[in-house]
């Protein structure tokens, strides 16, 4: 009998915050979106970035192409297109375009990007 009460309790509480968590207004504007319902509670939402797709393969192959050593190139361009889902223009430099992809360094703090 008590395990029975345990699980009708579990299940509406689950069922309140199900509806509580459908009822949070998400702005596309902000990062930050806040609710306040009867409870005097407040529920705090993080609306993250759309990140557009990049087609990795092909943007390092691109910036790697007047690489010495090409396949060594587009490994380290590839691990930072993943993290930063960007790539600079051209073969060489241009790296203020995609901040993330310039800060990037290895363990011996060189720069990871090529």
């Amino acid at each position: 009998m008590k395990l029975f009460l345990v699980f009708i309790l579990a299940t509406l509480l689950l069922t309140q915050a199900l509806a509580e968590a459908s009822s949070i207004n998400i702005n596309a504007g902000n990062s930050l979106s806040r609710t306040v319902d009867e409870g005097s509670s407040t529920v705090v939402a993080i609306h993250k970035k759309h990140i557009p797709k990049i087609n990795c393969n092909l943007a390092c192959s691109k910036r790697c192409k007047k690489a010495s050593k090409k396949k060594r190139c587009k490994r380290a361009c590839k691990a930072c297109c993943v993290r930063c889902h960007c790539v600079p223009p051209g073969t060489y430099g241009h790296k203020d375009v995609c901040p993330c992809y310039a800060r990037l360094r290895t363990h011996g703090n060189k720069l990871k990007c090529p």
